[in-house]
């Protein structure tokens, strides 16, 4: 075996392999005789079968066998002697000449091919005492306990029939069967039975529930509606629609009282108990919003700290992933990129520096972790599995089986987790500064404009990058609000 390396470029090496014709043969007759008191061929007692019989029937199969087995042995000699970390994995350039790889399989002669290489580059890790990052506090007010409760209280609120003949009122709940429909003709999804709908909840398309005051019980209505433009369901987004309605019931609200039985029916022991668990619920709310903009400030931090060249590669298939989700998107949305405010062109920048970002935070965390020796473990990825599935209530075996069975996909919940240790490893090193504000001013700004550190793209609307390095994919919209005040899954 010959080996040359024919190109070192950048971060692109490319290595001519020659394996001659007396190589193969050698190996051939090596594989050939340790299957010779394995196989059993009619006619020949155990290992007294000729070498050429063997020839003649397995030298093809055997061959391309040792020819796969050759290349998998130069990739890892070629790795080892160079002292080669890979972007991805090694590209085999075979002959295009047909007839040159069928000689090799044959026995009758040798065979020339190029192994090209993308390898990772080398960069010093910087002094974290240098890094500075602030971490927004906010403390829990009573007013969000009280307006949480409050809430809870809206939801569980009784109902009671109202009157035979009484008109349905904004706070009402009515009980509706409806068929919608577009320019005359039912669509798939616009009918429903026993719906109920509170009135003012703002549940259904804009317009909807408004037409629902005044009427009573066993009234036969049509409302008239139009979907948002940017409704998700793109063959409805803007259409007017119309909704034959038959009104089944009407009920009143009544008043949910605030006790120790209130607080009984979440499974608290009293009302007291019940707002320590909601205080806890949104203290650990804001701490998760505080660190999640402490870890995007960090990350800001530490792409302008570190410029060197990027696997190309790496890139082009991160750019692909963000480009691939931001097109469906706008096609689902029913959009263009001109409705975004944007060009195709711009767009792709755009999200090319967005990629770019993302690779290169990417391996800057992966040396800061390699070089502390930061470990996820077995049981770390076992509770992140655990945790995802409880994000599907009902289907957790399914789920657990899928990750269990698909390392890729465990790959996925192992890499943020790693990623969340290395965060904190810098910041253990580094100069973090609490400063206290508002609880709406930690909330609103993470919702603010996020992207490749800040970006002022004329994009902006469309798909941004969350600012996390490995683990988070675009979104068409920014994130929502963080809401603190989720109470039914408190203590």
């Amino acid at each position: 075996m010959q080996v040359t390396n024919t190109l070192s470029e950048g971060l692109k090496r490319e290595f001519n392999v020659v394996l001659a014709a007396q190589d193969l043969a050698t190996r051939l007759t090596t594989e050939l005789v340790a299957m010779k008191d394995k196989v059993r061929i009619n006619g020949f007692r155990p290992g007294k079968v000729p070498l050429e019989h063997l020839r003649r029937m397995y030298g093809r199969q055997v061959m391309g066998d040792v020819v796969q087995n050759l290349v998998n042995e130069t990739n890892r000699k070629i790795i080892e002697e160079n002292g080669i970390k890979l972007a991805l994995e090694p590209k085999i350039v075979f002959p295009e000449d047909q007839a040159t790889i069928e000689a090799a399989i044959a026995g009758k002669g040798g065979l020339e091919f190029q192994i090209q290489l993308e390898v990772l580059p080398k960069f010093d890790i910087k002094d974290f005492g240098g890094v500075s990052v602030t971490r927004q506090v906010a403390s829990v007010e009573e007013k969000s306990v009280d307006e949480t409760l409050a809430g809870m209280a809206a939801q569980s609120r009784p109902f009671a029939p109202r009157k035979a003949g009484q008109k349905a009122k904004t706070g009402d709940r009515v009980t509706i069967d409806f068929v919608g429909m577009i320019d005359g003709v039912p669509f798939d999804g616009g009918a429903g039975t026993d719906v109920p709908v509170e009135i003012g909840s703002g549940q259904f398309i804009p317009g909807f529930e408004e037409q629902l005051v005044g009427v009573v019980a066993g009234d036969t209505v049509i409302v008239k509606a139009t979907f948002p433009i940017e409704y998700q369901a793109a063959h409805l987004a803007g259409k007017e629609a119309t909704f034959n309605t038959v009104v089944k019931a009407v009920e009143a609200p009544g008043e949910a009282k605030l006790d120790d039985e209130f607080a009984k029916g979440f499974g608290m022991e009293s009302l007291e108990k019940m707002k320590d668990a909601i205080r806890s619920n949104i203290a650990r709310e804001y701490e998760a919003v505080a660190r999640r903009k402490t870890k995007r400030e960090l990350l800001d931090v530490l792409d302008a700290q570190y410029d060197f060249e990027l696997p190309p590669s790496l890139v082009e298939q991160e750019f692909n992933g963000i480009w691939a989700q931001v097109t469906g998107d706008l096609q689902q949305a029913g959009k263009t990129f001109a409705d975004e405010d944007t060009t195709e062109e711009a767009a792709r920048e755009e999200y090319l520096g967005i990629a770019k970002r993302r690779v290169r935070l990417g391996l800057v965390l992966a040396e800061i972790g390699d070089v502390a020796k930061v470990v996820v473990s077995d049981e770390e990825v076992s509770q992140g599995v655990m945790e995802r599935a409880r994000q599907f209530p009902g289907q957790e075996k399914m789920v657990w089986d899928f990750y269990r069975q698909n390392p890729q996909a465990i790959a996925e919940i192992r890499a943020p987790l790693f990623e969340d240790k290395v965060v904190d490893h810098i910041l253990a090193s580094a100069k973090v500064k609490d400063q206290t504000v508002a609880a709406d001013v930690l909330l609103n700004e993470d919702d603010a404009e996020t992207g490749a550190s800040k970006s002022k793209a004329k994009g902006k609307k469309a798909a941004k990058d969350t600012g996390d390095a490995v683990d988070d994919a675009p979104k068409a919209k920014a994130a929502p609000k963080a809401k603190a005040k989720k109470a039914a899954d408190s203590e």
